[in-house]
């Protein structure tokens, strides 16, 4: 596009102008730039970042292109238009994109299930029409924009799913998507606090297709079809498996009828539960509708199975590490899993195992960016998969390789060449690449504590939305990450610009520091026989004693090194600290010993989420205060103070200071309660079901024989002990793990390696997954049932239990 174009639509002010007139791609991350002179970059304002800072940064390494609404030093040789709004901007690049745009465009909204109809659909669809769709769920008010202005008559069909979560943002979503077709997935109870009703929320949702001709959805959601019967004035295709449309659906094991313009059109599946079934169903009508060919509609029904679309970072053999993306495959979608690739900044070495994709038409300019994407994002060695990639195999210019399919590639032992590699894995869902995936993930057994990376990055920006604007977070990522992953955790944190990381000991900082971390880490259980690593390393220790202040300055002194250090306090907590009789020892200390620097004075509280104790808190806090106020005085700069953990920013914020520790509650508990229904759950620990027998009543079940079938039952053994971390309090029915939704309660005693669960209600098999912590149970539920606290829970699960991270 034209900057003098954008200027126009967006009714901006060309403040400086170069002689590169056009842009071809959009940033909005500093972080995700390539510095292509096709490049537009847009200083989006964020909660806590700003855009316009880094415009200078950018200018410098050779983007040319910038969108701004607030005043700049202008850059040398950059193009630079300001706008009253950038974000409104971008939606007024979309409008004028999506009004140029003659051919259909589906639009998906819905509580649940847009994601997955939109994939699907496009997985369908896409092989015989030219399809844009939004990169994974970029459905927001930012995401829609960025996904519907690359729309062009190039493409034969647009697909964009938009969601809201309050009254009024359908409106500019309507006007970016404007679709021909639409399709409502269901109503449920996301986002129902922000709606005065279910009928007011159905109302908003159905604003995006007040101009669409055709409206597809399941008229077995009564409210749902009410309220559309009153609402919407186009024509209904309106489905239902219990005779209330006029299309009739019904399903059976392996396969999904249709009634379709007077004939029962019957396709094969190999999903079976409701919910998939029901996605299931609006995206074979709404091929139906656009006329697709029963046998291409099959085809594409052959592609799709219930994979969770989402990055998945695993360990790998020879000391790779894999993102696994593998369930499709789009140009956005890989600048997507690019960036967040990048992340992972302590690989220097990076591949890329790439099939075609799943448009028909890439072009040859198509492929020329995607080459320099490639190279700007650092990727060194490409493994191609697919004629298409293949026929372009000038157009790279890293060290490439090509297949004609997955098998060929499989059967070539070129894989076996990749060591302590960063490896991303992308591919459409006929390749079937996550067979690549299992030959280069490492094996281990099949329990798996699955992290999800966005929630732990949700769960921050909550803690930081109850800050001051100045005030710091220290990030508490001891014990692993509270058994999370410290240096996969440690990275987000960093990526997301927490001011300090803390950790137990002293090996932990080295561990993160060999991985990359750069940020400044407090090391909380320091020893000095660890001062030559924790100089080489930069690591911080907490001071407790005047004894260990002593031995530190020697030992650094012994290096000509500076003591950069952290002084904990006890105010009532009666573990670590100096007490108020040690300050004047301290003080004359640090008074005539030079050479040492106190970054930061902090205490702990002892009881900040109990409500009983709140007066004790609250003496510890002014205790603080003092103390800290004493020794402060001494020096000539102002250390941080810091006391409010994770339960204190939720309970006593206007005690902040100048820094809080951020814990468990990075973790999705909120140990007060107060604002858990904010946070999100990002740990699920998962197993599967190793066998299942019959066991006949009067019989016994493991050791002991503490278990006793009263009647005739089925017993699953689900493969996890307390060697995994599963308690042996949980033994004989005092805990339970989920199975396809429904409680299956422990029985018997759990093992070191199993444990056996009661199924007689439930339709299991084996190898069915098993929830044994998430969003049911949770981490507190089974806190509650062992009488302990959370924090045990998450440390206690094994090292030997495979972590899995991932991103939406």
């Amino acid at each position: 596009m034209e900057i003098d174009q954008l200027v126009a639509i967006t009714g901006g002010t060309l403040l400086s102008k170069t002689t590169t007139p056009t842009f071809e791609t959009i940033c909005f991350d500093s972080r995700q730039a390539t510095f292509r002179e096709t490049e537009l970059f847009v200083a989006l304002r964020g909660q806590h970042t700003n855009g316009h800072q880094f415009i200078s940064g950018l200018a410098a390494q050779g983007t040319r292109h910038f969108l701004v609404d607030e005043e700049v030093e202008l850059p040398d040789h950059a193009n630079v238009v300001r706008v009253e709004s950038c974000l409104r901007a971008l939606q007024q690049l979309a409008i004028y994109q999506r009004s140029a745009f003659k051919q259909t465009v589906i639009g998906i909204t819905g509580s649940n299930g847009k994601t997955i109809v939109k994939e699907w659909l496009t997985a369908i669809l896409a092989p015989t029409q030219y399809t844009l769709s939004n990169p994974k769920s970029y459905n927001s008010q930012l995401g829609v924009a960025l996904s519907v202005w690359p729309l062009s008559n190039r493409f034969d069909l647009g697909i964009f799913e938009a969601g809201i979560s309050k009254p009024g943002e359908m409106d500019s979503l309507e006007l970016m998507i404007a679709p021909t077709l639409g399709i409502f997935t269901n109503i449920g109870p996301a986002h129902e606090e922000n709606f005065n009703s279910i009928g007011e929320k159905i109302r908003e949702k159905l604003k995006l297709f007040k101009r669409s001709n055709v409206l597809i959805y399941e008229a077995d959601q009564q409210e749902l079809a009410a309220v559309i019967d009153k609402v919407f004035a186009g024509h209904k295709l309106a489905w239902s498996r219990k005779g209330r449309a006029e299309i009739e659906v019904s399903h059976s094991p392996g396969q999904l009828s249709v009634q379709w313009n007077g004939q029962r059109l019957t396709f094969s599946t190999s999903i079976t539960d409701e919910a998939s079934m029901q996605n299931l169903t609006h995206c074979i009508i709404a091929a139906l509708y656009c006329q697709t060919p029963l046998h291409k509609i099959q085809e594409g029904l052959n592609k799709i199975k219930p994979v969770k679309m989402r990055l998945e970072l695993k360990r790998g053999v020879r000391g790779n590490q894999i993102i696994d993306d593998t369930y499709n495959n789009d140009l956005a979608g890989l600048g997507k899993a690019l960036s967040f690739m990048e992340q992972q900044h302590m690989f220097h070495k990076k591949a890329l195992i790439l099939s075609d994709f799943i448009q028909s038409n890439i072009g040859k300019a198509d492929l020329e960016s995607l080459n320099e994407l490639l190279m700007a994002k650092g990727i060194e060695k490409l493994f191609a998969v697919g004629p298409q990639l293949k026929e372009a195999h000038k157009a790279f210019h890293m060290e490439a390789r090509f297949y004609n399919n997955t098998e060929a590639l499989l059967e070539s032992d070129d894989l076996e060449d990749l060591k302590d590699h960063l490896i991303l894995i992308k591919g459409a869902r006929q390749f079937a690449l996550e067979r690549v995936s299992r030959v280069l993930t490492e094996k281990v057994h099949h329990t798996v504590l699955e992290i999800n990376l966005d929630a732990i990055r949700h769960n921050l920006n909550f803690y930081r939305s109850l800050l001051k604007p100045r005030t710091k977070i220290m990030a508490v990522i001891k014990a692993f990450a509270y058994g999370s992953g410290s240096s996969e955790v440690a990275r987000l944190l960093e990526y997301n610009k927490v001011d300090y990381l803390a950790v137990a000991y002293a090996d932990e900082g080295i561990a993160l520091r060999k991985d990359g971390i750069k940020s400044p880490i407090m090391v909380m259980n320091p020893n000095v026989d660890d001062a030559f690593n924790m100089i080489r390393y930069k690591l911080e220790p907490e001071i407790y004693s005047l004894s260990l202040l002593r031995e530190f300055h020697e030992a650094y002194n012994a290096f000509q090194k500076e003591l950069e250090v952290h002084l904990i306090l006890n105010t009532g907590m009666n573990r670590l600290g100096f007490n108020q009789t040690d300050l004047e020892s301290l003080k004359e200390y640090l008074r005539y010993n030079p050479g040492i620097r106190v970054n930061s004075i902090f205490s702990h509280l002892a009881a900040s989420d109990e409500d009983e104790h709140n007066h004790f808190t609250l003496t510890q806090i002014e205790s603080f205060k003092q103390m800290a106020s004493e020794l402060s005085a001494l020096l000539n700069y102002k250390p941080l103070w810091h006391i409010l953990n994770s339960g204190g920013i939720t309970r006593f914020p206007e005690h902040q200071l100048d820094m809080v520790r951020l814990g468990i509650g990075l973790h999705g508990v909120e140990v007060n309660h107060k604002y858990q229904n904010h946070l999100q759950r990002p740990a699920v620990l998962k197993t599967i079901i190793s066998q299942i027998r019959k066991v006949k009543a009067g019989e016994t079940i493991g050791y002991g024989r503490q278990g006793k079938a009263e009647k005739d039952m089925v017993v699953a053994v689900i493969a996890i002990g307390y060697a995994d971390g599963y308690l042996r309090a949980f033994s004989q029915g005092k805990a339970f793990v989920c199975i396809k939704g429904q409680p299956a309660p422990t029985i018997g005693n759990v093992c070191m390696d199993m444990t056996m669960i009661d199924v007689t209600a439930i339709e299991a098999k084996e190898g069915d997954e098993v929830i044994v912590f998430g969003n049911e149970p949770t981490v507190s539920q089974l806190a509650e049932w062992a009488h302990t606290i959370p924090y045990e829970i998450l440390t206690n699960v094994s090292s030997r239990v495979k972590r899995v991270f991932y991103s939406e």
